[in-house]
């Protein structure tokens, strides 16, 4: 394989010496940049884009070729590829976000359920890793990802999107021994499927909890951490020669880092709502952290970007282990021109930390 180029943003996550902050963004291969727009308009639809290899590519390298600063590519797919791939039969309605035409209610739909093999059923999602590795050619390393089973199970049991999440609470204080069965299931999917990813060419993982922060405390430790901690106990954390670094992102999970970071992952991620700083002196040396802007900054004008990330900056200090990103993915509403901004202040105003 071809060497790294620039690895600042795995040292950062093994809290290595870097010259610069490292900066990646959530869904930076996204709908505000008018050069994906064309490629998804091509592809005909979302899932067509992400089952295509070399279209899943395109969009991948796009935000690089724009935007020189970019420190990481992550694979363009999507959370629910595993629950496709079990049977569920996903599909997008315009304005509804994604469905599913099979819904999950019962122990005997679970049973059911088969345990993805990861280059037969997602071979699509192996093929884009190896092509973008191929094309990266050691630019930046590749951050490969899944959903949490407790996210991708949120899915599965609703349907589809929901707000409160009702059915699959009623089935966690109902039925509680069902949720651990399928839960189970995905934690064995979601494993295989980012052992997958990695056999491929990815070089660090980040599982995407989305809906963590809907549970209880009681009910995230028991539904969601414990699930998320099989998972990283089961992944393949060596391969090139490198150690592969594993990203934890709860959204809405900044009450219980330090749990998060007794799990054995290199970093979490935070939202918008935990301040960095706390959340280090929390978590200590444990793990490297990632965040944490809130992405409407982007909607501001160039110097409250500026701003603001020489705030958050301020607020984790001097010092190894963090990477800069959004508390969440950027929306489709910015302003290209506001995320190179915010690129370009990172590596400017962050040198003076390292």
């Amino acid at each position: 394989m071809t060497a790294l180029k620039n690895d600042r943003f795995l040292r950062a996550l093994l809290k290595q010496p870097v010259d610069v902050t490292p900066v990646w963004m959530m869904r930076q291969a996204g709908r505000y940049l008018p050069e994906y727009r064309a490629t998804r308009a091509k592809a005909g639809d979302f899932m067509s884009l992400c089952m295509n290899p070399q279209m899943a590519c395109e969009v991948t390298l796009q935000p690089l070729d724009r935007y020189p600063q970019l420190d990481a590519a992550i694979l363009f797919s999507d959370i629910l590829t595993i629950p496709d791939a079990m049977g569920q039969g996903l599909f997008f309605e315009t304005g509804e976000g994604p469905r599913f035409k099979k819904v999950v209610t019962t122990q005997a739909d679970i049973d059911a359920l088969p345990i993805p093999d990861p280059e037969k059923d997602l071979g699509y999602v192996m093929d884009a890793v190896r092509t973008i590795r191929r094309e990266l050619n050691g630019r930046v390393p590749l951050i490969g990802f899944s959903g949490s089973p407790w996210t991708l199970a949120t899915y599965m049991v609703e349907g589809g999107s929901s707000r409160d999440f009702r059915k699959t609470k009623a089935m966690l204080y109902d039925n509680p021994q069902a949720l651990h069965a399928l839960l189970d299931k995905l934690a064995q999917s979601v494993t295989s499927y980012l052992n997958g990813q990695i056999l491929a060419g990815a070089q660090a993982v980040q599982i995407f909890d989305s809906w963590g922060g809907a549970l209880s405390a009681a009910a995230y430790q028991e539904f969601s951490l414990a699930y998320m901690q099989k998972i990283v106990d089961g992944l393949i954390r060596e391969h090139e020669g490198r150690r592969v670094p594993v990203i934890l992102f709860t959204k809405g999970g900044g009450l219980w880092l330090e749990s998060m970071a007794n799990t054995g992952a290199e970093a979490l991620g935070l939202d918008w709502t935990c301040d960095i700083g706390s959340a280090r002196a929390r978590v200590g040396d444990k793990v490297a952290l990632q965040g944490n802007m809130d992405p409407a900054v982007l909607y501001a004008k160039p110097d409250a970007i500026r701003a603001e990330v020489a705030r958050i900056l301020g607020a984790f200090g001097n010092g190894n282990g963090h990477v800069f990103n959004l508390g969440h993915g950027i929306t489709p509403e910015v302003d290209p021109a506001h995320a190179g901004v915010f690129f370009e202040a990172v590596h400017e105003l962050s040198a003076q930390y390292h």
